[in-house]
């Protein structure tokens, strides 16, 4: 399950997130996963108690945003959004086109409780 590796990583980021602001706790962490991320977001979801034991963002809340796929076509200059398993041109049908988005995994937001005397 490379889903416990990916949200140790997280979790090193959020660690250090925390560290720059000076913050005791994390409340809530966001992030963003594309459908062609190679991420599931359950097993994510699963893996961030285990991964998050023992640091800032022990108990903290783990939210997860899904994104569309989308593409730019070079032939006719437009952007569709299209499913995942339909790498298409949505306008023209050209097989050749730009990823956009849909392949991301990004650390969106850390929301931070700090003491009182910090």
């Amino acid at each position: 399950m490379h889903e416990l590796a990916i949200c140790q990583g997280l979790i090193r980021e959020v660690q250090e997130v925390a560290r720059a602001h000076h913050a005791q706790q994390v409340a809530c962490i966001t992030v963003r996963i594309g459908p062609l991320s190679g991420v599931e977001p359950q097993l994510l979801q699963s893996a961030f108690p285990l991964a998050s034991a023992g640091t800032a963002a022990s108990g903290a809340r783990l939210l997860i945003e899904s994104t569309g796929v989308k593409v730019r076509c070079p032939s006719c200059a437009r952007e569709s959004e299209v499913p995942s398993t339909h790498l298409l041109c949505a306008h023209c049908g050209e097989w050749r086109v730009e990823l956009l988005s849909g392949a991301e995994l990004l650390l969106t937001r850390v929301e931070l409780l700090r003491s009182v005397d910090a």
